[in-house]
């Protein structure tokens, strides 16, 4: 083989290279306490374990967790911005509302919030998957009705992705959550991610 035909094909094995490096996709996942990974040992929470499920998948791509314990959707509003323009991802997950309907807020801010969140990751280039939530009818069953339908509405008028129910399979067995009987166990996050995977590889 010559030495311009070796170089010509150097320099093409190097454009496919920094092609692939230049396709690699920025995860943002903006969230709370149920993906910061409260009470967790470090990196055993779902967003850890995400990134090791996309190296099988063989994807290139850095998943960033800017999730906040205690966060609501109205923080996750005012911060998104911000995120989005320091990060610029590809795909947003925004999983927020949880401390919402456990502080009672009203469904329409609800709403309101997820959807200005949504909106806004749209007017920068990202596609956002929704993570909805279910709470317990402490608020009364309508309450309780009205806020895990809000997930889809939202998804729906905005044209986002939606898991209907970040804890679907396990909600109800409490061996699966830590003493306070709200946020997950390590036995749990595997679950979890299932859930929010499966919604996320047709978006990749």
């Amino acid at each position: 083989m010559s030495s311009v035909v070796s170089a010509r094909l150097f320099v093409v094995l190097l454009l496919m290279c920094v092609g692939r490096l230049c396709s690699a996709e920025t995860i943002l996942v903006a969230g709370d306490s149920l993906s910061a990974g409260y009470g967790l040992p470090r990196n055993a929470g779902w967003v850890n374990l995400l990134e090791d499920r996309l190296a099988q998948d063989q994807r290139t791509a850095s998943v960033i967790n800017a999730s906040i314990s205690g966060e609501t959707t109205g923080g996750g509003r005012l911060r998104i911005e911000d995120l989005l323009r320091q990060h610029q991802p590809d795909i947003v997950i925004v999983e927020l509302g949880a401390n919402d309907g456990l502080q009672g807020a009203r469904i329409s801010r609800l709403r309101d919030n997820l959807s200005a969140i949504v909106k806004t990751c749209h007017k920068h280039g990202a596609s956002t998957l929704v993570i909805g939530m279910q709470i317990p009818p402490n608020y009364g069953r309508d309450y309780a009705s009205r806020f895990h339908a809000s997930y889809k509405q939202v998804a729906d008028a905005h044209g986002a992705a939606l898991v209907p129910f970040m804890l679907a399979g396990f909600a109800d067995d409490q061996s699966m959550f830590q003493e306070d009987g709200i946020h997950p166990t390590v036995q749990a996050q595997p679950f979890i991610l299932d859930n929010i995977h499966e919604h996320l590889k047709p978006m990749l």
